[in-house]
């Protein structure tokens, strides 16, 4: 078995694979990196919070223990007839079973001086490399993009003291995702850090100061703006480019069955560059979180090591952290809803803290919750989800979700409060079980 990828869905497919057969010969290919490391701790390296051997969850020595060969090398093609990979500086390898764990690229979109040196996306190591070495001696820099990534980049830069300027095509942060209550508390928080956020503002051009590096971005509106580093944020897409004129199928990603199979026999794809056929669900055709790439390769390692099961992933969830503020969603909350949904919506007088339930307004089965500023067991909404609770039984047990460190503070008979309030009702909070873990508020 050959895995191209060392990423989360590539690792944990061929460690899984590992532990339900001994003899398997597995090998895993990366020109990225020679070990697997944790990609959304890039930031923490470049901060100074972490460095890069602190990311590796596993010691160096942990693949030749458990007969894991790793190849570090670029794959450069596939022959899929014959079963053979081109490397870029090693002897081509042959496979029996391959899987295509590629990952994701930034998006690019044709701008005019986007090729220039200080002109980035942030996805790979090398790209944490570039930079570092970019905004050595930066004096201002421009984030393009309102999402994940783009207030991950603002942070790292502001970690530096260098002054950024954050354009958001949208009317709000992530207002694609967010609803707007949650994007306006989030856009307070980024002006607190003394974030400069145009909103409506789109890039049209990037400007050469003559040496092959930017010196200023144009927006739309003819504004330009000084920099010496522009960051693009504006999503990613599968990474396909190797396999996009050969006979397997694809589209946005490389296409994939419910159990990960693509056209070509003993073939799989898992992670950011598989793309379902027919998608669950709820559930975009391409999904490019980390934990999804995680269940992608544990599915598929129990499906080339047992009878195959189908991909089930469970209601949907995600996280992230918005400088200070973490961020939840467990469900489906959109940006936007229709009757019969309907929202029940919380904040916390300091601006920082919020919560939002959607629910069927007819059952008042619940639909999904955001949680900002506080910390929610995901096993806890995972089990309402599942099992259908309504929103009036997920808040009378809220107490049971809080998941923050001892002596944070407990927000469950606030939340509670102002349903009973917005919702005309008199719920009262579940009496905890008696007895010393009651005590000690566990």
């Amino acid at each position: 078995m050959v895995i191209i990828g060392n990423g989360i869905s590539g690792v944990t497919c061929a460690r899984h694979i590992r532990k339900r057969d001994n003899e398997a010969h597995i090998t895993i290919i990366s020109g990225e990196t020679e070990y697997f490391f944790s990609r959304t701790a890039l930031m923490y390296i470049y901060m100074g919070q972490l460095k890069y051997e602190h990311t590796k969850p596993y010691e160096d020595w942990f693949w030749e223990k458990n007969c894991l060969n790793l190849v570090h090398d670029w794959v450069t093609s596939i022959d899929f007839e014959n079963k053979e990979l081109q490397l870029q500086q090693q002897a081509p390898l042959q496979y029996d079973i391959l899987i295509l764990a590629l990952g994701s690229k930034p998006n690019m979109f044709a701008w005019p001086g986007q090729e220039l040196q200080g002109v980035q996306g942030l996805y790979a190591y090398q790209d944490l490399e570039r930079m570092n070495e970019s905004t050595a001696n930066c004096q201002r820099a421009v984030v393009v993009g309102g999402g994940l990534i783009g207030i991950e980049m603002a942070e790292m830069l502001l970690s530096r003291n260098i002054p950024v300027t954050f354009l958001v095509r949208e009317e709000g942060f992530w207002r694609s995702i967010l609803p707007k209550e949650e994007s306006e508390l989030v856009m307070r928080h980024m002006r607190e850090h003394q974030i400069d956020l145009r909103l409506q503002t789109e890039l049209k051009e990037i400007i050469d100061d003559g040496t092959g590096r930017v010196k200023a971005v144009v927006t739309t509106a003819g504004e330009e703006i000084p920099c010496q580093f522009v960051g693009l944020a504006v999503g990613v897409h599968p990474n396909i480019e190797l396999v996009r004129n050969s006979p397997l199928e694809v589209n946005k990603g490389i296409l994939v069955d419910q159990y990960f199979a693509t056209n070509l026999p003993n073939v799989f794809a898992i992670g950011d560059c598989a793309e379902y056929r027919v998608p669950l669900p709820n559930r975009q055709s391409v999904e490019q979180v980390w934990y999804t790439g995680r269940m992608h390769g544990e599915t598929l390692a129990h499906n080339l090591t047992h009878h195959p099961v189908k991909y089930n992933p469970g209601p949907w969830f995600n996280s992230a952290k918005f400088f200070d503020i973490e961020y939840q969603t467990y469900g489906m909350v959109p940006n936007k809803w229709n009757e019969p949904v309907q929202s029940f919506y919380w904040k916390h007088d300091d601006g920082r803290v919020a919560f939002r339930a959607l629910f069927n307004g007819n059952d008042k089965r619940l639909h999904g919750v955001n949680g900002l500023g506080m910390r929610l067991r995901h096993e806890f909404f995972d089990q309402a989800l599942r099992e259908h609770w309504t929103v009036e039984e997920v808040l009378v047990k809220l107490h049971k979700a809080n998941f923050d460190p001892e002596f944070y503070s407990k927000h469950h008979r606030d939340i509670l409060q102002a349903y009973n309030q917005q919702c005309g009702t008199n719920l009262e909070p579940e009496k905890k079980e008696k007895g010393l873990l009651s005590f000690l508020g566990w």
